[in-house]
């Protein structure tokens, strides 16, 4: 068994600073646009504010390893602070505004930030955390703060093994844990999407995902503006604002999660749109179901499925645009700086198509979890291998299927049931919207499906019997849900996953 290597990149001791160096190569090129407003920022503008965003930092006591904290939706002054904090060798704390103060309390007591930069709309929220940190309102008084900063001369480079910035899980399974982002993830995320799908620096990308979870920050934003492209910002999901973009031909590279190409799809619009200009379209964050993926083929979008991690930086699988069609429900294969493993409970790699724990290794894995030494540990096997917990089968030609969590899988009457399979064939029922199916316990089989129907929006609930014989048609007896439950909507984490531990609340 070959022990995970370091996370380093080989030769890779640090970064240049990235806002300079791009300002230096092309200072008058636009580096981002905010979609609502028109508001623009060249390179020469991204690096100089956010100089002097480390001029601000540094004037309220914030010193090197200190964490900044930020709430608010996404706009251009996150990314000035982003780069702010590397340039000051400050700890960025994107936080999630949909989390009351109580829990946001809870983030706040592990990573002890000095400061807590927030939106008006968040100004509630953020006043009754004030007992924890000095605040900023970035809709007040913010933009003098900064234009009155000198500029400064701040560090020309970023040591690789350095915390950038911490993303807390969304805590679907437990209590949320800060993920450590290193300077040397950032490139290696960089290699592994930019490679991927080709960014460009004439690339124009959609930062609509919450930057408080890593395909916010990572998919695509972070990858282009190091490649010196043009990241446009909503402040989240619009749907009529995603398909005016499309119409208008401004994007060149597209992510986003199965909810987002759900929400496309029902769009009047969307289907007359020009959909030709968007050179990559991108998935993950959550199984894509096979009849969403058909439908984007109908309309000749490749929408290219992939996996990752919070852990892993995050891009991990991701299929090419020339198997997306043929190769519908794949994750495609790991990236170029990925290492992977699939290995059974005794920790042994499986043999070619048995289903098994994925396990990562690479640069672009994080090093650990914030102020949790044994949140950690038990991340990793002892030689160093990411612990992913989902578990996934490679099929004769080195391509790879997700076939769900190892903590959703369940055991019924001896034989291993993976909610993934069940959810993606209940999704081909033409009256169901989504499905999310969790284990029961079960006098006999000891555990049974117990599954939960979001039915498609206008049309009438199908019976409990229609969809067990539909299951029955593709399904062997045993996966078959025994009961089938219909709700409204689903509880969702901001990125748009089913919270099913809600569900059987």
């Amino acid at each position: 068994m070959e022990p995970a290597r370091s996370r380093r990149i080989e030769g890779i001791e640090s970064l240049p600073d990235i806002t300079a160096r791009r300002a230096d190569l092309a200072p008058g090129r636009i580096a981002m646009e905010e979609a609502a407003s028109g508001r623009s920022l060249t390179y020469a503008d991204l690096d100089g504010r956010a100089a002097r965003v480390a001029s601000l930092l540094r004037t309220r006591g914030v010193l090197p390893g200190d964490r900044v904290a930020i709430l608010c939706r996404n706009r251009a002054a996150f990314w000035e602070l982003l780069f702010g904090c590397a340039k000051a060798g400050a700890i960025l704390v994107p936080l999630n505004w949909r989390m009351p103060p109580i829990e946001l309390d809870l983030l706040l007591a592990d990573c002890m930030p000095r400061l807590l930069f927030h939106g008006t709309s968040e100004a509630e929220t953020a006043g009754a955390l004030r007992h924890r940190c000095e605040r900023v309102d970035l809709d007040s008084g913010y933009e003098s703060i900064v234009d009155a900063m000198a500029a400064g001369c701040w560090r020309g480079s970023w040591p690789a093994g350095e915390p950038w910035y911490l993303i807390y899980t969304s805590g679907t399974t437990g209590r949320p844990k800060g993920v450590i982002y290193t300077y040397g993830m950032a490139i290696a995320n960089f290699v592994n999407i930019g490679t991927a799908i080709d960014v460009a620096g004439s690339d124009t990308t959609l930062h609509f995902l919450p930057h408080f979870h890593t395909a916010g920050i990572n998919l695509h934003a972070l990858p282009t503006l190091m490649q010196g492209g043009r990241v446009l910002v909503l402040d989240g999901f619009d749907v009529e604002a995603v398909v005016r973009l499309l119409e208008q031909r401004r994007l060149d590279t597209f992510f986003g999660v199965p909810t987002v190409y759900h929400a496309l799809l029902e769009h009047p619009r969307f289907t007359r749109a020009p959909l030709d200009h968007v050179r990559h379209w991108g998935c993950g964050g959550a199984p894509l179901p096979d009849r969403l993926a058909l439908r984007c083929r109908a309309l000749g979008i490749r929408v290219c499925n992939g996996m990752g991690m919070t852990e892993t930086g995050p891009t991990a699988f991701l299929a090419s645009p020339e198997d997306a069609w043929e190769r519908i429900g794949s994750v495609g294969k790991p990236q170029l700086l990925v290492r992977v493993r699939i290995v059974d409970e005794a920790g042994e790699d499986v043999a070619e198509g048995e289903v098994g724990e994925v396990l990562f290794a690479g640069p672009g894995v994080t090093p650990g979890y914030w102020n949790d030494p044994e949140a950690t540990r038990a991340a990793f096997t002892d030689d160093g291998w990411l612990r992913s917990g989902d578990l996934a089968r490679r099929d004769a030609d080195g391509f790879y299927h997700v076939v769900g969590r190892r903590k959703e899988m369940f055991i019924s009457g001896g034989e291993n049931v993976y909610p993934a399979e069940i959810e993606n064939v209940l999704a081909a029922h033409p009256a169901v919207g989504e499905a999310a199916v969790v284990p029961a316990p079960h006098e006999r089989w000891g555990e049974v499906g117990r599954a939960f129907i979001q039915p498609v929006a206008g049309a009438a609930a199908p019976s409990a019997e229609e969809l067990a014989a539909f299951c029955r048609t593709h399904l062997a007896a045993y996966k078959v849900p025994r009961s089938f439950e219909f709700v409204p909507d689903f509880p969702r984490t901001a990125a748009g996953k089913v919270q099913k531990h809600l569900l059987c609340g």
